[in-house]
């Protein structure tokens, strides 16, 4: 598996976030086994996911990976939408904006440094909102 594209604010996060990840495609269960093995949850920690039902609409429940079962959960009405929210029991719990996997390099990259900022107040949807006008960080947007 290739490694993720993965930002994590360093030490504790004062924002609504705690880094970035871009994942390669839309299939959760392609993605999701090297992001959760990037946190290093040993293969006895429960690991539990909520994601973006908007974003991930054909979400699976479970996600096998290399020694472990992922739970997959739909986030709850009045959830912020573009966020996956993973819930490693005593490991670690992070809430990271989700890049689409389709965004220029470029944008993506600003985003995932943005968001690992742990300075950062923005939120996922503010943040990809900023992005798209170039505005996010004085920015120009990306040329497609």
């Amino acid at each position: 598996m290739p490694l993720p594209r993965l930002t994590l604010t360093p030490d504790v996060s004062h924002g609504p976030l705690d880094g970035a990840w871009w994942p390669r495609c839309d299939a959760l269960e392609l993605e999701l086994p090297s992001l959760v093995g990037s946190l290093e949850p040993d293969s006895d920690t429960s690991v539990r996911v909520t994601v973006d039902p908007a974003e991930w609409p054909d979400a699976p429940h479970t996600v096998m990976a290399p020694g472990r079962e992922i739970a997959v959960e739909p986030a709850g009405p009045g959830s912020e939408a573009h966020v996956i929210t993973l819930d490693c029991g005593t490991v670690g719990r992070w809430v990271l904006l989700v890049v689409p996997p389709a965004e220029p390099a470029g944008t993506a990259a600003r985003l995932l440094t943005a968001a690992a900022d742990p300075e950062n107040p923005l939120t996922a949807t503010r943040m990809l909102a900023l992005a798209e006008t170039g505005r996010l960080e004085g920015t120009t947007p990306d040329a497609q």
